[in-house]
């Protein structure tokens, strides 16, 4: 089957951007996991949405020749500014900046896709993902994205994680939370716009945090979970993939039911495992 995928470059170009998406989304999914900031990643996605909406409606309406990849991921950089910004605001309940900037993706959302006269084929591929629509182009975007993203983890890994277990403690430590964490979202938003054209906006959320909670049943520490996380996300991945081409079907949904089962199989194996030793 893959090798029938990978005859053809723009197949070949969309699976090799799937094993790619299918290591930097939960890598950075167990952070936002841990941290406890799973409603980020669809604040982000929905805010993203808004920019693909705003780009192609410069497209139709002005002809202007927007990449919707790239206004996407514009204003899902601008939405995690803003979501930093208002922490510093309501320092007392930070996670209030995440609901606010999702509304507000949602609100102009709604906007530009009726600009731009409602659903068509491409909103419907950024919607629910697609195994024809990645371009050499996206390909190279998404590459270059992921070798930033994996350099930057790598190399503010402690600090990442010392943040995600104890961000007081972090602090007291020397650690400069807050540029941490402003680069983090930064990350998150770049993960959410390369993972559109294989995923979907409304489902990349699920790519990011489902695979984490399936490895929580079973890693043991921190780089296990990394390390299950991205094998459940990569299954996921190449099953939604393969049956996207030879379905005809978005592999987004096929990506997020292939999780929620390695989900329901985690958690039926750990309770079997429990049932196991009071026996």
């Amino acid at each position: 089957m893959i090798q029938d995928i990978l005859q053809f470059d723009f197949l070949r170009h969309t699976f090799l951007t799937g094993i790619i998406i299918g290591i930097i989304a939960p890598l950075l999914g167990t952070f936002l996991v841990v941290r406890r900031l799973s409603l980020l990643a669809d604040a982000l996605s929905h805010v993203t949405l808004a920019g693909i909406a705003f780009g192609l409606y410069m497209e139709k309406q002005f002809l202007l020749p927007i990449n919707a990849v790239y206004s996407g991921m514009g204003f899902s950089i601008i939405g995690a500014i803003l979501i930093e910004k208002l922490r510093s605001v309501y320092t007392a309940y930070q996670e209030i900046g995440i609901p606010i900037i999702l509304s507000g993706g949602v609100g102009l959302s709604v906007i530009f896709i009726s600009l731009a006269n409602g659903f068509n084929t491409d909103l419907f591929n950024f919607l629910f993902g697609s195994v024809s629509a990645v371009s050499p182009l996206d390909f190279y975007t998404i590459v270059g994205i992921a070798i930033f993203v994996i350099v930057l983890i790598i190399l503010f890994y402690k600090e990442l994680v010392t943040l995600s277990f104890d961000e007081e403690h972090a602090t007291v430590s020397g650690i400069h939370a807050k540029r941490i964490h402003f680069l983090f979202i930064i990350l998150t938003a770049l993960v959410i716009a390369a993972s559109i054209r294989i995923v979907g906006v409304l489902l990349v959320s699920a790519l990011m945090t489902l695979p984490v909670a399936s490895a929580m049943r079973f890693a043991v520490s921190f780089k296990q979970l990394i390390f299950y996380s991205i094998i459940f996300a990569e299954i996921a991945v190449i099953t939604g993939l393969i049956s996207g081409y030879y379905l005809n079907i978005p592999p987004g949904g096929t990506i997020v039911v292939v999780s929620i089962l390695i989900l329901l199989i985690s958690l039926s194996t750990n309770t079997l495992r429990k049932r196991s030793r009071t026996v």
